[in-house]
């Protein structure tokens, strides 16, 4: 496709304004139940496995496999498979096992050819980009020191512990000033949190995910919402983390924008602060519209949420009511920080690739389309603190999702490597230009051309 094509961008841009359709990929399906319902991950799931072809087992590449009997013994959890069973999960199986190890297995499980070519456009060719910088990546983690990780686990604690000892602080102190101070830092913490669990929510099941949790929202839909559409289809219209904006946010760019999309940074700052109790609020509700919800979808840890203002209460010895109020606050505020850390980390900037751009390919390599939807920040890489509160090393954390985030500072030689060898669009910006680029996107009406995002 040329680089200059304006005819293309107007004619593609014109038929998803008349009709439900892909731009960037006209090839593929529009997904189903994208715009219909809550735009919960429940809804996701189900309509992607009407569009996958995978008739009732795992889909991988053309290749159905029947999992039923190792969904127990997953070295990852159960949930992963117990999640995506009927859908294609080419993208997670690739990039969730780094070792040989996994097709090893999977051909154990092997039924029969699919039916129907892959809903998706992206592509894992063994001499392409991304298995390729998978196979050094496999050989540089040799190297790595074995006890990195505790870095990560230091700072995650750290949050927790301070985000406990703040809210029962805010309870039972007696000066203003004080008061304020730990309702502050107990908003921030478990902001952070939040956020800093989400490096466990990618990897095996393990208690430090369930801090999620105190949020009120829930990790396992995150694990849908974030893992496995976000981060294996990201800007495209599988992102369920754009499509669940909308129609308040809308980032991909179309000339149908409503008017107060020029006022979206309002819209943003008088929202974030309900998103965590609006997701407790719509999962509670699909146990009323989805028949079998509650059998199928909720859990123990779905109550972790109320962990926090039980703790506030038996703590501080302050009245039920004056906790009930102070952890309000702290849930709003929290909110808040988590959306606008969330959605100014990486993906939102006229540079970086939305449905509707031109590219110059419509079968792309999986791990260069993962660079397209992405910038990171050495503002942010800079400080493993930053890193974990701020999403950071993002790039490299999209493309090797299960891999501890203090591990990812040891890949830059051999990614940046692969990069220069397939002319990779790896670009670097910092966290102002971003927070201005995504301001830019919600107003944006106008296609980029490929040109315009190198």
């Amino acid at each position: 496709m040329p680089p200059n094509n304006t005819d293309y961008l107007e004619v593609a841009h014109k038929r998803a304004i008349e009709k439900k359709t892909h731009v960037s990929f006209p090839q593929i399906k529009y997904p189903s139940l994208r715009d219909e319902g809550l735009k919960d991950p429940v809804q996701w799931l189900k309509g992607k496995a009407m569009d996958d072809g995978a008739e009732g087992f795992w889909r991988v590449h053309d290749r159905l496999y029947d999992l039923t009997e190792f969904v127990q013994n997953h070295p990852g959890g159960e949930e992963w498979l117990e999640l995506t069973k009927d859908t294609d999960i080419t993208e997670a199986f690739e990039c969730h096992h780094i070792k040989t190890i996994a097709e090893k297995i999977l051909q154990n499980f092997y039924v029969r050819d699919a039916k129907t070519p892959r809903n998706s456009p992206f592509t894992f060719k063994e001499d392409g980009f991304f298995k390729t910088l998978k196979k050094n990546v496999r050989e540089e983690l040799e190297k790595i020191p074995k006890d990195t990780s505790k870095y990560t686990d230091m700072i995650t604690d750290g949050l927790l512990i301070t985000c406990l000892l703040t809210s029962a602080l805010s309870c039972s102190a007696s000066n203003y000033w004080l008061v304020m101070a730990s309702y502050i830092v107990a908003s921030v913490s478990l902001a952070g949190s939040v956020v800093a669990s989400h490096n466990y929510i990618h990897r095996r099941s393990n208690w430090r995910m369930y801090i999620f949790n105190l949020s009120l929202w829930s990790y396992r839909d995150f694990r849908v919402s974030h893992v496995l559409s976000h981060h294996l289809y990201p800007n495209t219209l599988m992102d369920l983390e754009i499509s669940a904006f909308e129609p308040l946010i809308k980032f991909n760019p179309r000339r149908d924008k409503p008017f107060y999309a020029k006022f979206t940074i309002l819209v943003e700052f008088l929202t974030f602060p309900l998103f965590f109790i609006f997701n407790f609020i719509r999962r509670f509700l699909l146990n009323f519209l989805c028949e079998g919800f509650f059998e199928n979808h909720y859990r123990w840890h779905d109550g972790v949420g109320f962990l926090l203002p039980a703790w506030m209460y038996l703590i501080s010895g302050a009245s039920l009511y004056d906790v009930f109020i102070m952890w309000l606050w702290i849930i709003c505020t929290g909110s808040l920080t988590f959306f606008t850390i969330g959605s100014n980390a990486a993906h939102h900037h006229p540079k970086i690739f939305k449905d509707g751009d031109q590219i110059s390919d419509v079968t792309p390599d999986w791990g260069m389309h993962e660079l397209e939807a992405v910038m990171d920040r050495p503002d942010i890489n800079d400080n493993h603190f930053k890193v974990m509160t701020f999403f950071g090393h993002h790039a490299l954390h999209h493309l090797f999702p299960t891999l501890d985030h203090a591990v990812l500072k040891y890949l830059y030689p051999v990614f940046l490597e692969n990069c220069k060898k397939f002319r990779a669009n790896f670009r670097l910006t910092s966290q102002l230009d971003l927070f201005l680029g995504q301001i830019k996107m919600t107003h944006k009406t106008e296609p980029a051309l490929l040109s315009e995002r190198i």
